[in-house]
């Protein structure tokens, strides 16, 4: 039944893959990405990912070494060799994610709630079997065949404040990010999980009390763990009664891992308060009390300074109070202890702008999305170049983000209009030509963009009775409003034929933005 329903749907999309073999279960699946296809996103997707999601943890570089060492240890015993990495972000939400090609992360605010490595283990495998068994692809393989179904024939990020800035930034990955495993697949991850733990030397009882945990947990329906680890992973009595059975079934003992895992995160554990008072300060700061969030990110640095953010948000909080300098200051202190996370050059090049520094505000931008790509950070390169007279590169920035929908965007697509319509009016207005109510040959343009547009030219090319195509140039007086539509009279009218007027065609040639 399932190389029938495999043959049909390899007919349907007409795509090269198809019904493959799980390297985990063993079992046929379905799958529209091909392995090469799954490398590379995971490779491509990674980075930008761990970017919006705010960025690596880089205050204790030995307990990402060692979240690794226990990760590696795991992903040895896998069903499927794959380039595994394991990273440690900066997020306060207690979750874990994979990508398709074993690319793994653990939030900094998921390890501060487990108890042995064992649980970490438990964690690690689980999201290393996703990976080897292909649920990322396969999940996506189910959102191409539901748009392949309903065209014919056709493919976020959560918990942090730099999310929202990231709506260009992370692409397929944000969507996989955001992706909710069906039962099967949890199923698959809980019960191989298990036997990889086993394999590997850890103690299996440890992925019991992490979903015991995470149920007790989901019934306090505490928030931040429902945004993070439950909205991918939803825990349930019935997982927990899974785990429990397949336990009873595997060798007892194994590494448990407490000592060692206290020890490893004995300083993420001291600095949490430091952590907890940086996510109130984000908070306050959203909410406009300044005063607050300055006092509560001041507390944050007085236990952890060596911490990248914290310097952000008191960038943020100057900037806010339209202190500039003083913000700038916060991000050069915020680049030099993490020169690997995007936002500190995004918001010193958006403060540099406003400076009227130039060179420096486009060093940071540019710098901002090689790390991740963002609208504000294109936009404002826009600016910069269209200060500086160069146009076409003006052009090309305000081109990346004018189909955003979002304030953004529409800044940059009313910047946008400004400089191209002149040179490429009719790719911004439509124009229908026909005959009005009163029987005149009109000329209908509309006008969707931001701005007033006025002094209109356009050409009119019809055949006449020998086939030959003659052509007319007409100006048109007026103006078409921002939005909206308006009729123009050809001065065409008895002059034509039916037969004419049926083959007319027009073009705008000129358009200008009036004020």
């Amino acid at each position: 039944m399932l190389k029938r329903i495999c043959l049909v749907l390899f007919i349907v999309v007409g795509t090269l893959a198809g019904c493959v073999t799980n390297p985990v279960t063993g079992k046929s699946d379905f799958t529209l990405i091909s392995e090469q296809q799954e490398l590379a996103i995971g490779a491509q997707q990674y980075a930008p990912a761990r970017q919006s999601q705010g960025g690596d943890y880089e205050v204790d570089h030995e307990l990402t070494a060692y979240v690794s060492q226990v990760g590696q240890r795991l992903a040895a015993v896998s069903d499927r060799k794959l380039p595994y990495e394991f990273k440690v972000l900066n997020n306060s939400v207690p979750n874990a994610w994979a990508m398709p090609g074993g690319k793994i992360s653990i939030n900094r605010g998921l390890l501060t709630e487990l108890k042995s490595e064992s649980e970490l283990a438990a964690v690690l495998s689980h999201e290393i079997v996703h990976a080897a068994a292909r649920h990322g692809a396969q999940s996506m393989s189910k959102g191409m065949l539901l748009q392949a179904g309903v065209a014919g024939a056709a493919i976020a990020t959560q918990g942090t404040a730099y999310a929202d800035l990231a709506q260009m930034g992370a692409g397929i990955g944000a969507q996989l990010l955001s992706t909710k495993y069906g039962r099967d697949a949890e199923r698959e991850s809980d019960y191989y999980g298990m036997q990889y733990m086993v394999r590997a030397g850890y103690d299996p009882q440890g992925a019991v009390d992490l979903q015991r945990t995470f149920v007790k947990l989901s019934e306090g329906k505490q928030q931040d763990w429902l945004s993070g680890m439950f909205a991918s992973h939803p825990p349930s009595q019935e997982r927990v009664r899974n785990n429990e059975a397949l336990l009873a079934t595997l060798p007892k003992g194994g590494e448990k891992g407490v000592a060692r895992y206290r020890a490893k995160t004995a300083h993420l554990i001291r600095s949490k308060p430091a952590y907890d008072n940086y996510d109130k300060g984000r908070e306050a700061l959203a909410k406009g009390d300044t005063a607050t969030a300055k006092r509560l990110a001041m507390r944050a640095v007085a236990v952890e300074p060596r911490e990248g953010h914290f310097y952000g948000l008191v960038g943020d909080i100057e900037q806010k109070r339209g202190h500039l300098q003083a913000a700038s200051r916060q991000y050069d202190k915020a680049t030099r202890l993490n020169p690997h996370f995007f936002y500190y050059y995004l918001q010193r090049g958006l403060v540099n702008e406003r400076l009227n520094l130039s060179h420096r505000a486009q060093s940071d931008l540019q710098r901002s999305v090689q790390l991740l790509p963002t609208a504000d950070a294109y936009h404002s390169l826009g600016n910069l170049a269209r200060k500086a007279g160069r146009v076409n590169e003006a052009k090309a920035y305000y081109a990346k983000v004018a189909n955003a929908q979002s304030e953004i965007g529409k800044q940059s697509y009313g910047a946008l209009v400004e400089l191209d319509l002149k040179d490429n009016p009719s790719k911004y207005l439509q124009l229908r030509t026909g005959l009005d109510a009163q029987g005149r040959i009109v000329a209908q343009i509309s006008n969707p963009t931001p701005r007033n547009v006025g002094v209109l030219s356009v050409v009119i090319r019809f055949r006449n009775a020998n086939g030959q195509t003659l052509q007319v140039n007409r100006a048109l007086r007026g103006t078409v409003a921002a939005g909206s539509q308006r009729l123009f009279d050809l001065g065409l009218t008895g002059k034509l034929t039916q037969e004419q007027i049926n083959t007319l065609q027009a073009g705008i040639t000129q358009a200008q933005i009036v004020r």
